[in-house]
C-alpha cells in the first residue's frame, strides 16, 4: 500500500511533468569551482505559471561531494504587484555517456519531491555524496505564486579534498604497510 505523502509527492511530481510545456528555460552555469559556490536566479512572469527550468553545469575535478539549495525569492512591489514561487522538485541528472544533456541516456541521479523531510514549497535542498564527472543538470519544477510571476535563487556548492585529506591518507597508507611487513617479519621469525 502506498502512503498517503507518497501519493501527494508523486501527483506534484506528474502535475509538474506535465507543465514543461508552460516556461522552460536552460541556463549554462558553467564549470562550478570548489572554492565558491555557484549561485543562480531563476524569473518567470505570469500569475499561476508553471515552470521547468534547467541549469547544466560541470564540477570542478576532482571533487568529493556537492550540495544544491534552491529558495523562493518573495518580492512586493506594493500597488504593482508580487513575485513569488512555489517550489516543486529539483532533480539532479547527469547527461549519461554521451555526456549531452536532453538525450536520451540522462540519468536522474537524486530528486526533491515535496512533501520531503526537510523541503519546503519555499526552499528545496539536496547533497550528492560522491564524486561528479562530465556533464550535470538540475531541474527544477514549480509554479508562480506572485500577481506578476515568480524569481528564485539557488546554488551549487562543490566539496574538494583539501591537501591535509591527502597527507591523512598517504600516512594512514604508509602506518599500514609498516603494520603488514612487520607482520610479516615476525611470522618468518
Amino acid at each position: 500500500m502506498i502512503k498517503p505523502s507518497l501519493k501527494v509527492g508523486i501527483a506534484a511530481a506528474m502535475l509538474a511533468s506535465a507543465s514543461f510545456g508552460a516556461h522552460a528555460t536552460t541556463t549554462d552555469l558553467g564549470e562550478v569551482s570548489a572554492s565558491v559556490p555557484t549561485t543562480f536566479t531563476g524569473t518567470v512572469l505570469g500569475e499561476a505559471t508553471t515552470f521547468s527550468d534547467i541549469f547544466n553545469f560541470t564540477l570542478e575535478q576532482p571533487n568529493v561531494s556537492s550540495g544544491y539549495d534552491v529558495v523562493n525569492f518573495p518580492v512586493d512591489l506594493g500597488e504593482v504587484g508580487t513575485l513569488g514561487t512555489v517550489l516543486s522538485t529539483m532533480s539532479l541528472v547527469s547527461y549519461g555517456a554521451d555526456n549531452t544533456q536532453g538525450t536520451s541516456d540522462d540519468q536522474v541521479l537524486q530528486s526533491v519531491v515535496l512533501p520531503s523531510a526537510g523541503n519546503t514549497q519555499d526552499h528545496l535542498s539536496l547533497a550528492w555524496d560522491e564524486p561528479l564527472v562530465g556533464g550535470h543538470y538540475l531541474n527544477i519544477t514549480g509554479v508562480t505564486s506572485g500577481s506578476l510571476g515568480g524569481v528564485y535563487s539557488g546554488s551549487i556548492a562543490a566539496a574538494v579534498p583539501e591537501p591535509e585529506t591527502y597527507a591523512m591518507l598517504l600516512a594512514g597508507l604508509g602506518l599500514m604497510g609498516a603494520v603488514v611487513r612487520r607482520r610479516g617479519m615476525r611470522k618468518s621469525s
